[in-house]
């Protein structure tokens, strides 16, 4: 498909944010968490020039974040389908898997990778994602710019019947809650949280920051924080809980995507009978800030009291 039409669609299906600062103040909390339902998702076919088709929305709206955050998508990948291989050379994103396996392509090297996992790529780089099983794989796209703009160049390549090397020849993580080790008391609040820092600012080339994962086990939470020049999205992979943003509070569950702004005070206390699960996705106002991230020193914790950046906790 054509970039220039590639993008009318995502346009027309609100897939791709209009120009704009971040709104936040105006738009009660409850509005600006994101839901995935299915069912209001739209379908695709031949994505990028890939095989078969699958079904994807927009779920947090980036004018609630300050940054250079493009597009934050759920939605499935069906079986035997493909998003085709191609480039971004002035932004970057991220396939995520939560179930199941899927073969990430990135510049021709393919290999398969079991979910919940992710691979990113760097501008430049040309990547592709193949569903090659009977089911369909619960998928997430993040897309970081540096500018609000999109762009793509398709290679024409579907990836079906790619050859597979047995390790990837490029970055991916497995989200596997045995890896996040426990932080007493996280930024003020209850119990031991579990946290890691998945993937680190040197991963990416643009304003993209990071990506965590986090966990609270029954009855814990995270205090309140604010970062003044990075702002956060929090996908609830697991679990139910309840968040606050300033003065604002909102029940969350598996599904939903929370978007946290510069400067707003945020925590999280976990509900249910399992753990609250999220994935994190950090995004700097700009280089300047982020480098300032990378040249931080010491490592900044996630501990008691911590107002760091990032709230890192595996160090």
């Amino acid at each position: 498909m054509p970039n220039r039409c590639f993008r009318v669609l995502l346009l027309s299906m609100g897939l791709l944010p209009t120009t704009g600062s971040a709104q936040t103040t105006a738009v009660p909390l409850a509005s600006r968490i994101g839901h995935y339902n299915l069912s209001k998702m739209r379908p695709s076919n031949a994505v990028h020039g890939g095989a078969g088709g699958m079904q994807f929305g927009n779920l947090v709206d980036p004018k609630y974040v300050t940054g250079n955050l493009i597009f934050f998508q759920r939605g499935v990948l069906n079986p035997h389908s493909s998003i085709g291989e191609h480039y971004h050379n002035r932004c970057e994103e991220m396939f995520i898997i939560l179930d199941g396996e899927a073969e990430f392509t990135v510049d021709s090297h393919t290999s398969l990778i079991k979910g919940p996992a992710a691979v990113p790529d760097r501008m430049g780089h040309a990547h592709a994602i193949y569903n090659p099983t009977d089911k369909p794989v619960q998928w997430m796209n993040v897309n970081v710019g540096m500018g609000p703009n999109y762009d793509a160049f398709n290679l024409g390549d579907g990836r079906v019947g790619a050859a597979l090397d047995a390790l990837p020849q490029f970055p991916s993580v497995r989200f596997d809650r045995a890896l996040p080790r426990p932080v007493e008391a996280m930024d003020g609040g209850k119990g031991a949280a579990l946290y890691r820092r998945a993937l680190e600012p040197t991963i990416f080339s643009t304003p993209w920051a990071y990506v965590d994962h986090l966990l609270l086990p029954s009855g814990t939470s995270v205090g309140q924080r604010a970062l003044p020049t990075v702002s956060e999205i929090y996908y609830v992979m697991s679990g139910e809980g309840t968040v606050r943003i300033g003065e604002e509070s909102a029940s969350i569950r598996a599904g939903d995507g929370i978007p946290v702004d510069i400067n707003q005070a945020r925590s999280f206390l976990q509900t249910g009978a399992e753990p609250l699960e999220f994935l994190i996705v950090g995004v700097a106002k700009d280089m300047e800030a982020k480098v300032a991230l990378m040249n931080a020193r010491p490592p900044a914790r996630g501990g008691r009291g911590s107002s760091a950046a990032g709230g890192r906790g595996n160090e």
